[in-house]
């Protein structure tokens, strides 16, 4: 009997990728997103397609009981689904903060709540939480999302041991830049945001890379990342964290860093970004 997985956010991107890696290596893979439309085609390529709004505890419980009855047991969940909303801390709104940590941390508590119950009657699963690089360290102007990534990170920690001896593994994905649409709509997210007048060196920063084209330097495939994620749920005893690409490799060392030399290397970027850099680049 084919292993199941149920993967969030795979209208696009890493979700999209990591649910055809999962269909091409012959689960049973039911791929959700909160538009049907947006994974049609999927359903088109053999996966089981479900609308599924993490923010919605109903559509939760509906599909994860769909899957139960339908094949008796949830293998591995991908908890992908996610947004990174961008600003100044003092500058997002608590509305959008809020969001922010209802579909970021929320939203896969939710989902652990309806899948692990069966998982532990099994005794096997695999929960695989896509967090991110900012997850591990914290960047100027991305606080809000860093925040929720590293909540993301501590449940998780705390959840590998709590379930570790029902033989389930709780892994970290953790991202740096990845070539998606993922930051065309981090951009949407910061015109909500309510410029005290404070940090304009901030939205400088963010204008001059949103205006270089090409994307984020050092970004990877998704592809990269779903194949990460299908290792991560193929192996009998998965790391608990899988830093992807160049630039999560080096954050994770980042991270040792006393905090006075990455606020001085914080600030030298951002000295640079406002200055030199835009104008080498951007003419």
């Amino acid at each position: 009997m084919a292993e199941t997985v149920l993967i969030t956010g795979c209208s696009s991107g890493i979700g999209r990728e990591t649910a055809l890696s999962f269909l091409a290596d012959g689960w049973e893979v039911y791929a959700t997103a909160r538009n049907p439309a947006d994974i049609e085609t999927l359903g088109e390529k053999g996966c089981h397609v479900a609308t599924l709004n993490v923010r919605e505890d109903e559509d939760v419980d509906r599909v994860v009981s769909r899957i139960v009855d339908e094949h008796g047991h949830v293998d591995c969940l991908v908890n992908n689904a996610g947004y990174a909303q961008p600003g100044p801390v003092e500058d997002v709104p608590i509305e959008q903060v809020h969001a922010q940590f209802d579909v970021n941390v929320y939203g896969p508590l939710r989902l652990v709540r309806a899948a692990l119950p069966h998982m532990r009657e099994r005794g096997k699963g695999t929960v695989v939480n896509v967090s991110s690089a900012v997850g591990r360290v914290a960047v100027p102007g991305m606080g809000i999302y860093s925040g929720s990534k590293f909540a993301l990170e501590g449940i998780s920690d705390a959840l590998r041991s709590e379930v570790e001896e029902y033989d389930v593994d709780v892994v970290l994905v953790e991202p740096g830049p990845v070539d998606t649409q993922f930051y065309e709509r981090a951009n949407g997210e910061i015109e909500g945001v309510e410029r005290s007048g404070a940090y304009e060196r901030f939205y400088e920063m963010y204008d001059d890379r949103r205006a270089v084209d090409g994307g984020m330097p050092g970004a990877v495939h998704p592809k990269e990342v779903a194949d990460t994620i299908l290792d991560a749920a193929n192996v009998q005893h998965p790391e608990a964290r899988y830093p992807v690409g160049t630039v999560a490799e080096l954050t994770d060392y980042a991270r040792i860093l006393p905090a006075a030399w990455l606020d001085k290397l914080y600030g030298t970027v951002s000295e640079l970004s406002t200055s030199n850099w835009a104008k080498k680049y951007l003419g």
